[in-house]
């Protein structure tokens, strides 16, 4: 899923006010963190998720294991903050700005 330069400005100002739901600690990337990941995706759409500092992945190259494991969209990196958009099937809450 690509984003335009306009659907992430959108997606970032709706996901300001919103805390992690997800943390990333030193067991890294695993089954049960892509689980909370999708999880948590298919109820709220655009979730933000904290890597640790003891995480072994760098920081964007968590965004991207985690968008490629869930078949989301990175919609920013932020300090140790990662905002990741996946629309929902059936009901989408957000709806993005056409290009």
């Amino acid at each position: 899923m690509e984003l335009t330069g306009k659907q992430r400005r959108h997606l970032r100002s709706l996901g300001h006010p919103l805390e992690p739901v997800v943390q990333l600690g030193k067991g890294g990337i695993d089954d049960g963190v892509l689980a909370a990941v999708d999880a948590a995706l298919t109820q709220h759409e655009l979730i933000k998720v904290r890597v640790g500092t003891e995480a072994p992945e760098e920081r964007h190259e968590a965004a991207d294991q985690l968008a490629a494991g869930t078949k989301s969209a990175v919609a920013q990196v932020l300090g140790r903050t990662i905002l990741l958009y996946r629309r929902h099937p059936k009901k989408p809450k957000i709806k993005l700005p056409a290009e």
